[in-house]
């Protein structure tokens, strides 16, 4: 009898109990056997990071091509799930979009961005939200690209006459920092009212102002360090800072920092009338003064912090993805002869030899599209995308994906896939010619070099029409030359944006129309 009683009252405090548990402790009457995608041997601690070599994008390919195009890696303390096949990518980027939503928390993301708040890193939600309409409305929205096409082809312009004059004395063109700093001016006249290079008909290396070289010189180190940083996969390190990791990226956010700054201080001065009032010719609307405005608007949201990430992000974002891309363009034209003699002679029928490309000239300029979409399907910007990390437990290609797990892309080794595409390693403009259906197969997208989704690059449409109008320019202004009897080395070198191994060193001789600039004086 009392063997029953205290059964009876055990069994009771059990089901009284059972709530209370945590569920990870509560037997599951229809266990789901979990199902991770395929992975390759780990190592204690490290994971897989010791098999990972440079160029990643390169290393992960061969990675996916041994083990699965869906596959499972652990490096160090995180887990990623790699994906190399456009079914995965679309499954990702529409079905599981929201869970693919937000990014993981990385140290770039402290101190290069600061705290986590621009729109590259914030976490999904209102911040990230406000933070897009933002950009949108002052960048990207059709009345802004209106707003600034005069910006762009004003210099362009002013890229081919400088190109001009240094090519017309036989000397030899580094084309890459050439075409950063005219990216890099189109930005700041945008954003700024002002041009930082490129002021005179020399080699455009002439900086007006020192603190812009600084800054080229930390937007530099930033992309090297969001690329190279173990820390994020190894937190003992941090603990430790044998390498000094962090204390080198605090000391390039503080000269960021300052610049930014000064510029917010700067403008907002102008704005108030501390600064002395300038021509009335100078004088343009610039993206800081409405963000100035907006700030009064919205003090709350909208303070200099935000204000500097949002400039951050343009500047950054916009200027070497765009440099590198026009530069990989000119390296494959330069090694196909024929591409390029074609591109030329569509210039010369759509736009003629009167005067330079512009904006308007782009759509119907069919084959340069081509050309930039089959240099951005070769040498995509970003090789690996943006990483996202799941917000919560999905399932991708049949395969199980836990809350935590980074989503890595191969964009890279997908535009070069055998299965994806004909003749995957060559330079054939043409297969774009068919359009929407060379980019989209059985409704699955299989070319996106800015991204899907959501969280794709808001900047895409300004990318192409800078990369339509400088390439359509130096093809039109400009008969190059490779330096050597050999191809151009097509070698990638290390960085996020798919750098080439050396800049690309070029002759040229300018045709009628770039050498006719020179007569007219620059606008300085």
């Amino acid at each position: 009898m009392e063997f029953s009683l205290f059964l009876f009252l055990t069994l009771l405090l059990i089901i009284c109990a059972v709530p209370l548990l945590p569920k990870s402790l509560i037997p599951n009457p229809n266990p789901k056997q979990f199902n991770p995608p395929p992975s390759p041997p780990a190592i204690p601690i490290l994971g897989h990071l010791h098999l990972i070599r440079q160029p990643i994008h390169r290393t992960l390919q061969s990675l996916s091509a041994k083990y699965g195009k869906i596959l499972s890696l652990r490096l160090g303390s995180r887990r990623v799930l790699l994906i190399s096949t456009p079914a995965a990518v679309e499954e990702c980027f529409t079905r599981h979009d929201l869970a693919f939503a937000g990014r993981p928390q990385l140290l770039a993301g402290k101190y290069f961005h600061y705290d986590f708040t621009t729109v590259f890193v914030a976490p999904y939600g209102d911040l990230w939200r406000n933070l897009r309409r933002i950009l949108n409305n002052a960048l990207f929205s059709t009345a802004s690209l209106a707003r600034f096409a005069a910006v762009r082809e004003a210099e362009t312009r002013s890229l081919v006459e400088r190109i001009a004059w240094w090519g017309s004395m036989g000397n030899v063109v580094e084309l890459k920092s050439q075409i950063r700093e005219a990216t890099f001016n189109m930005l700041t006249m945008a954003v700024l009212g002002k041009r930082y290079y490129g002021g005179g008909r020399g080699d455009g290396d002439d900086a007006s102002d020192s603190e812009a070289n600084e800054f080229k010189e930390a937007m530099r180190d930033i992309v090297y360090f969001c690329g190279q940083n173990l820390i994020d996969f190894l937190p003992i390190l941090q603990r430790v800072d044998l390498f000094r990791t962090e204390k080198r990226m605090a000391a390039l956010r503080e000269k960021m920092d300052k610049f930014l700054q000064g510029l917010v201080d700067q403008n907002r001065r102008k704005l108030v009338g501390e600064k002395e009032e300038e021509e009335e010719e100078e004088k343009k609307a610039v993206i800081i003064e409405d963000l100035l405005n907006l700030q009064r608007e919205e003090p709350e949201f909208l303070t200099d912090q935000i204000l500097k990430g949002i400039i951050l992000v343009i500047l950054i974002g916009g200027t070497d993805t765009v440099a590198t891309a026009i530069e990989w363009a000119m390296a494959l034209l330069l090694n196909h002869p024929e591409v390029m003699n074609k591109l030329r002679a569509e210039i010369a029928s759509k736009v003629g030899q009167e005067r330079l490309v512009n904006e308007l000239d782009l759509s119907n300029l069919a084959y340069l599209n081509h050309v930039i979409d089959e240099t951005l399907r070769l040498y995509p910007p970003a090789p690996l995308l943006g990483v996202r990390q799941a917000s919560e437990d999905c399932s991708v290609g049949g395969y199980d994906v836990r809350e935590g797990t980074i989503l890595m892309v191969n964009a890279w080794a997908i535009h070069r896939d055998p299965e994806v595409w004909e003749k995957p390693t060559e330079f054939v403009p043409e297969r774009f010619e068919e359009g929407y259906r060379n980019v989209v197969s059985d409704g699955v997208c299989k070319s996106f070099p800015f991204g899907l989704g959501r969280r794709g690059c808001p900047g895409v449409v300004v990318a192409n029409r800078v990369m339509g109008l400088v390439l359509g320019c130096l093809v039109q202004g400009f008969e190059w030359e490779k330096i050597g009897m050999g191809a151009v080395d097509m070698t990638e070198g290390l960085g996020l944006t798919l750098p080439r191994v050396e800049p690309l060193n070029v002759l040229c001789k300018p045709r009628d129309l770039a050498m006719s600039l020179l007569v007219e004086p620059l606008d300085l």
